[in-house]
């Protein structure tokens, strides 16, 4: 083998399993099983606390049933269906709106919806979820829903004059002036982020349901990042957009384009429409050189974001996780070994600073030399914090590294 050698190869894979198994999986079912009301607990603080009234979040348990579907179909392991069958459950019959159809954003303890807008992030991360559970274990009502969900975002979110989705509607699907994720995202029409997370749902989807219009939707969406959303002249992600796709922020993201650059040649695979591979490999490949070469620290950890003027040096659990992805398909795509000795330091820069040895799971942040930073801000289960990207990164790097060590036999 040239660029990677078997006992690295097995090495690392042995250590990704372990970390998968032990530390990421094994962390969700012991402490976030909520016996006290239903579904998983809404958050536990940094120090391990559980918020037991903390309301619950419609992408974490999304999260939770991708992850632990994931498992089941890779592992077999009766546990992980467990979750799995959880997760589904919480979401059909607390986050699910009989009246509108579609799923609350936020619900508290009670199962009552605290926040009933109808995000498309959080639409999209549910076909996702449903996707892998039809994946893992073939059932048609996980399907049928999942194909109504995408119906709901077709009918009421897609743009037919400019393409592509609004970021949110209320309940009723009408029109709603809360648009934003988080708080800390623009209140903008269009985004990135949601535009990137129903690509990944819709391919998916495609995995188990093959009719025409979705495969017309995946590839329109994958033209859509082509022409509208990756910026041409620095190969970054544009974050934030009008209507009509005009640009409304400077913020590059580097987890956001590492991640953005192997879905999305992951959606051309899965499509695999011939005309576009090129263009979308290409595309890849230069959002993967731009993110080496300017969100790397010299110990392999990537860096949050950049604003055109000050570089925020911190360093999140998810973009570590996303870039030892990344930088593995674009090894993959390229045979560079600058991209395989990149995806090799995001790993070690997660076991050395990111994994929680003490508390389990990763931390949320940790400061640029890799100091923890313990914020209620930042918890370790939360709305946002869930397993979905850490798991799906030893997962896809197992996988992975099984195809190069074949290919380089």
């Amino acid at each position: 083998m040239s660029g990677l050698t078997k006992l690295t190869a097995q090495q690392w894979r042995e250590e990704l399993e372990t970390e998968l198994k032990e530390n990421i999986l094994g962390y969700w079912m012991k402490h976030t099983v909520d016996n006290k009301h239903f579904g998983f607990v809404g958050e536990i603080k940094s120090s391990g606390e559980v918020l037991e009234d903390a309301d619950k979040g419609l992408v974490l348990h999304a999260r939770i049933l991708w992850t632990f579907a994931s498992a089941y179909r890779l592992y077999k392991d009766e546990t992980y269906l467990t979750m799995a069958r959880r997760a589904l459950e919480t979401l059909k019959t607390k986050f699910n709106d009989a009246e509108y159809g579609g799923l609350y954003w936020m619900i508290d303890v009670q199962g009552r919806p605290s926040q009933d807008k109808k995000q498309v992030y959080g639409q999209a991360f549910v076909i996702y979820a449903l996707a892998e559970y039809v994946r893992a274990t073939g059932d048609a009502d996980a399907l049928a829903w999942a194909e109504d969900i995408y119906r709901l975002i077709e009918k009421h979110a897609y743009d037919p004059v400019h393409l592509g989705y609004v970021e949110a509607l209320a309940r009723d699907w009408t029109e709603t002036p809360d648009l934003s994720l988080s708080g800390k995202d623009l209140n903008e029409r269009k985004s990135m982020n949601t535009h990137l997370h129903v690509l990944e749902a819709y391919t998916n989807l495609y995995r188990v349901w093959k009719p025409e219009g979705l495969r017309a939707k995946l590839k329109e969406l994958i033209e859509v990042h082509l022409d509208k959303i990756i910026d041409s002249s620095t190969h970054h992600f544009l974050l934030f957009f009008d209507d009509e796709w005009q640009s409304k922020s400077e913020h590059v993201s580097y987890g956001h384009d590492i991640e953005g650059s192997w879905l999305l040649w992951e959606a051309a695979e899965v499509l695999g429409d011939e005309q576009l591979l090129p263009k979308v490999k290409e595309a890849a490949l230069q959002m993967a050189k731009a993110t080496l070469e300017q969100g790397v620290d010299k110990d392999g950890g990537l860096f949050n974001e950049y604003d055109g003027r000050h570089l925020d040096d911190s360093k999140d659990w998810w973009p570590q996780a996303e870039a030892m992805v990344g930088f593995l398909n674009a090894y993959q795509l390229s045979g560079s070994a600058e991209y395989l000795e990149a995806a090799q330091g995001s790993w070690t820069f997660i076991t050395r600073f990111v994994s929680d040895r003490v508390g389990g799971e990763w931390h949320w942040q940790v400061t640029r030399d890799g100091v923890p930073v313990v914020s209620d801000h930042q918890p370790k289960v939360g709305a946002w914090k869930c397993p979905y990207h850490n798991s799906r990164a030893c997962l896809e790097a197992l996988e992975r590294l099984n195809l190069i060590e074949k290919r380089e036999a």
